[in-house]
């Protein structure tokens, strides 16, 4: 009957028998286990649930004195679903930076946004709106380096990649082919902007991609500007939905490109400066 079952499962009968024998084995493991993840949830509760394998393993050796496996402590924070809340690493970003697949470019702006020339600079950038409580919106929007015009925004609910290529097609909207022949398209190096896709539509578009230096804001201040300023005048907590979020940046854009008055632009407002360049 032994044979038959083991058959019927598609195990051999030995290897039943040895997995019999080894009961006793796996049951002190597996007490072994459990005063073990003991040990590591105090650790990972005593930091709020924000604590690595790694941080658990330098806790575990400093304070309580106890040398164990990175490897083992991840084996067990998996087997009792001990998840850190903490950012994770992203495997798509590990994948593409091995394969190339997402490339940089140089900084050719290198901090001088305004080139006195309308429509020669464009600067990009995505912010995050909260709203509704605990619900996010994600912002993007392009900036003239020069006369300080938004001059083509999209509002998101994900950051997904669509977001940044509705934007430059508006933007491709409102220039309607007539491109500067030595436009440069200015955004740091998030993911959105080293894609595959977006960088051939900037490239088909005729721009010259340029990216900020990794980790310095200082090289898209212009853009961290307007969001900062944009943030201070207006509430976005009271909107209820999207469309409402959607209806309140374009009120703002609007009072910005034709109603704010700004002292750097010769107290002009961005579309005032626009028809000041142009006529000089």
């Amino acid at each position: 009957m032994t044979r038959y079952l083991c058959a019927i499962a598609a195990v051999s009968s030995s290897g039943y028998y040895r997995w019999l024998e080894a009961e006793q084995y796996r049951q002190l493991r597996a007490t072994a286990d459990e005063c073990d993840f003991i040990l590591i949830k105090q650790h990972f509760d005593a930091l709020r649930g924000k604590a690595g394998a790694l941080v658990i393993k330098m806790r575990l050796e400093q304070i309580s004195g106890v040398t164990m496996n990175h490897k083992k402590i991840r084996r067990l924070m998996r087997k009792f679903n001990l998840v850190a809340v903490i950012r994770q690493a992203n495997p798509y970003r590990k994948m593409a930076k091995a394969t190339h697949e997402h490339q940089t470019c140089p900084n050719l702006l290198k901090r001088q946004f305004d080139q006195g020339e309308p429509e020669k600079v464009f600067l990009t950038d995505i912010t995050y709106l909260r709203y509704g409580g605990d619900q996010w919106a994600y912002f993007s929007c392009v900036k003239d380096g020069s006369t300080r015009q938004i001059l083509a925004e999209y509002v998101a609910s994900t950051l997904e990649l669509p977001l940044v290529e509705q934007t430059i097609q508006r933007l491709l909207e409102r220039l309607d082919g007539n491109i500067h022949p030595e436009a440069i398209f200015h955004s740091d190096q998030g993911m959105h902007y080293t894609h595959p896709k977006t960088r051939l539509k900037i490239k088909k578009a005729g721009f010259k991609q340029s990216m900020s230096r990794k980790g310095n804001c200082w090289d898209n201040a212009s853009m961290e500007s307007f969001f900062g300023h944009m943030k201070d005048e207006v509430d976005f907590k009271d909107c209820q939905t999207l469309k409402e979020v959607r209806a309140r940046v374009a009120d703002y854009i609007a009072y910005y490109n034709s109603e704010r008055y700004q002292w750097t632009l010769k107290k002009m407002t961005p579309d005032e400066f626009r028809g000041h360049l142009l006529a000089s």
